[in-house]
C-alpha cells in the first residue's frame, strides 16, 4: 500500500506542479500512481488526471512556453478529490459532442462518466477543475 495512503481514517494531501509539456502528463499519471498505490481505483484516477492535464495544456496558458500546471490530491476514507490547477485562458471547461470523426472533444465526457462529479472553479487568470472518485475500503 502507498505510504501517502497508510490510514483510512486520516485525510491525506499531496501537491506537485509540472511543466506545462504534453511530456509532463505521464508524469502526473506516475504522481498519482506513487499517491494511491496498488489501489482499484488508480487506473480511473490516473486516467481523470490525463484528461484534466491534457485540457490544460491544450487550452490555457499552461501550455505556453514557461507554463506549469499543478496537481493536487486528497483523500479520506471514502472518497479522492483530484484537481488539475492551470494558468487560465479565455473560456471555461465544458462538456461539448464530439462527431464520430472528431479527433478530440471527448475528454470532459470521459471524466463525467467515470467520476461522482466534476466542476471548475476560477477565471481567465487561472482555473482549477476538480473531480470526485469514490474509494473503496483496503484490507
Amino acid at each position: 500500500m502507498s505510504p501517502a495512503l497508510n490510514s483510512p481514517s486520516e485525510i491525506h494531501r499531496w501537491c506537485r506542479n509540472f511543466v506545462g509539456a504534453q511530456a509532463q502528463i505521464s508524469e502526473a499519471r506516475r504522481f498519482v500512481n506513487s499517491y494511491l498505490g496498488d489501489r482499484p481505483e488508480t487506473h480511473t484516477a490516473e486516467l481523470v488526471m490525463s484528461e484534466l492535464a491534457t485540457n490544460a495544456i491544450r487550452h490555457t496558458r499552461s501550455g505556453m512556453a514557461g507554463g506549469r500546471f499543478g496537481v493536487t490530491l486528497h483523500a479520506g476514507n471514502a472518497l479522492l478529490i483530484l484537481a488539475v490547477h492551470d494558468e487560465g485562458g479565455p473560456s471555461a471547461p465544458y462538456v461539448c459532442q464530439a462527431e464520430n470523426t472528431d479527433q478530440s472533444g471527448r475528454g470532459l465526457h470521459l471524466v463525467e462518466s467515470l467520476t461522482t462529479r466534476w466542476g471548475v472553479h476560477g477565471d481567465e487568470g487561472g482555473r482549477t477543475v476538480w473531480a470526485l472518485i469514490p474509494l473503496g475500503r483496503t484490507a
